[in-house]
Parts: C-alpha cells; structure tokens; sequence
C-alpha cells in the first residue's frame, strides 16, 4: 500500500485553508495548511511535499519565491499557484520557474481537486518510471 501523498496548502487568508483541507484529507491526502508565507518558507526546508498549493501575491514572501526555492530543494514536487492577481506576466514567470498549474481565483473546489488529483498522478508516473528504469530486463 502507498503512503498518502503530502500536501502543502499555503494562502494568507485562512479561510482557503479551512476549506481546502477537509475535502482534501477527504479524498485521502496528508494536509498542512499555513497561512504565513516565511514560515512556510522554513517548512519546506525542513520537509518534502509532493504537492504544494500556494496563493501567489502574499506579504513577505511571494508565492513565486516559494516556487523556486521549492523546485531548488525538491525538485519532483509539483506546485499550484492560486491567484486573485492572474496576468499574463505572472503565468508566464510561474511557467518558466516550473509550476505545475496556475489557478486564478475565485475557483471551484472541485477544479481544485482536478488539478490536485493531475499532479498527483504525474508524481505517480514519474515514480514508475524511475522504478521501472532502474530494473533490468531479463533477455
């Protein structure tokens, strides 16, 4: 049996959190919700996510610096940024830097819980291929 797959849920407004999590543990993920950008910052040296779900214009610490210490740390991990603030410019920033979705708000729970459930599956694939490559293929 696989472990749960770990998520991540950083937005400065707590109420995101407190909705995101129950449907999301429902659905079987491990969550952690923090609504506090630095500390976020420090979880994430100290732990690896499969998933992180991150609100993009935050005080102190931007969604898209927690982006690319995210993918310097731990690369494998796949990254959504939530947004009120969607333009062309920040997508763009956030494609190059390796997000895995870029969601504007408001949105729907359930797209949420799509993306969510497509970044979790891509984590599983790549595992396979990992596993499957480091095999060898009797003749």
């Amino acid at each position: 049996m696989t472990q749960p797959m770990e998520v991540l849920v950083l937005d400065d407004e707590p109420i995101v959190g407190s909705r995101i999590k129950p449907s999301l543990e429902k659905a079987g993920y491990r969550v952690e919700i923090m609504t506090d950008s630095q500390k976020a910052m420090e979880r994430i040296q100290q732990k690896q996510f499969d998933i992180v779900v991150t609100d993009f214009k935050m005080s102190r610490v931007s969604g898209l610096d927690l982006l690319r210490a995210q993918k310097q740390l731990w690369p494998d991990t796949e990254v959504i940024i939530i947004t009120g603030y969607a333009t062309m410019e920040t997508a763009r920033e956030a494609m190059q830097s390796g997000v895995f979705d870029f969601m504007a708000k408001p949105f729907r729970l359930q797209e949420l819980k799509e993306v969510i459930g497509r970044a979790a599956e891509s984590i599983r694939e790549r595992k396979q291929r990992q596993t499957t490559a480091g095999r060898d293929i009797p003749c």
